[in-house]
């Protein structure tokens, strides 16, 4: 356990740093395995709405540094090939 008053300090910082990334992380995957779900059905218009808004999350998570920018474009990359394929059908 920390001793120091600046010790104690980052441990909380820390603790609410890791809540709060964990729930951003989550909920990224869950849009994500939602975007997939819809790429399964093929239904490419529902699939295309939800992917929009994971997009935007993912792009704000890597602004803030919650994930690294390079997994957030590849993200997004890999589920708008998805969308992509099953327009084409």
């Amino acid at each position: 356990m920390p001793t120091t008053k600046s010790a104690k300090k980052r441990l909380r910082q820390s603790l609410e740093r890791r809540a709060s990334n964990r729930s951003v992380k989550r909920a990224i995957k869950t849009q994500c395995r939602n975007v997939i779900e819809a790429v399964k059905t093929g239904n490419a218009a529902e699939a295309e709405k939800i992917f929009i808004e994971a997009a935007r999350q993912l792009d704000r998570a890597s602004t803030r540094r919650v994930i690294h920018p390079n997994a957030a474009a590849r993200t997004k990359s890999r589920l708008a090939a998805r969308i992509k394929k099953i327009k084409r059908k």
